[in-house]
């Protein structure tokens, strides 16, 4: 079982002088979810090497018994360091995708061709993909087998409203990723903001927000089995 994780290299949040990139949770817990379930895992980026990090996720409030074995793993964080390049990995080599989340895709891997190219090839191969908080977002300008945007009629979630607001970045984002998905035709569903929900249509699934990180690997690893 070989699953790629896709992560941002996207570090500026907007104008506002502010960092962003990949949520530490959203990385973690899934790493160690496929990893504990006998999986070889791949990183990439469209930059390869380091991803950058979000510095709030770095912060006390955030960590999890997942953060902290992240943090003490020198193993997982030499593997972090090194990402490849996403335009040297091809959905053939790969069983599943994973894309952590954060504020930094929104930016990079929503227009990057190498990404959108990439989902289109797993899909096509109908191999799981997983996507959790504002991950999602990156299937703006993914197209279906048929040209149309592939969330229409399908069943999904990501990042609400609510929760960018609770953040205070409703102005700052891109776009706003339940705006988004109504707009393409997606039957978008939410939870209550913050609270795990992960939502699964064929081998899509997807997940609303940090909670969900952990939830949305559980069931890509189950479609897998």
């Amino acid at each position: 079982m070989k699953i790629l994780m896709v992560l941002t290299s996207h570090s500026e949040l907007g104008n506002t002088g502010h960092k962003t990139g990949f949520w530490l949770e959203e990385f973690a817990a899934p790493y160690y979810t496929f990893k504990d379930a006998g999986a070889e895992i791949v990183l990439a980026s469209p930059l390869g090497g380091q991803p950058p990090l979000d510095p709030k996720s770095a912060l006390d409030d955030f960590q999890t018994e997942l953060t902290h074995r992240f943090n003490q793993d020198p193993e997982a964080q030499k593997e972090l360091a090194n990402t490849v390049k996403l335009d040297t990995v091809k959905a053939e080599d790969f069983d599943a995708v994973f894309y952590p989340g954060g504020h930094g895709p929104l930016w990079d891997l929503t227009n990057s061709t190498d990404s959108i190219q990439l989902i289109e090839a797993f899909t096509a191969a109908n191999k799981p993909t997983g996507f959790v908080c504002h991950a999602p977002g990156v299937l703006r300008h993914v197209k279906a087998a048929n040209g149309e945007p592939l969330v229409k009629g399908r069943n999904v979630t990501g990042f609400t409203n609510g929760e960018e607001a609770d953040v205070q970045l409703t102005d700052i984002v891109p776009f706003l990723i339940e705006d988004e998905f109504i707009r393409l035709g997606a039957n978008y569903h939410k939870a209550q903001n913050w609270l795990p929900n992960v939502v699964t249509d064929g081998k899509l699934i997807t997940g609303q927000n940090p909670a969900s990180s952990a939830p949305v690997a559980e069931a890509l690893l189950k479609l897998l089995s």
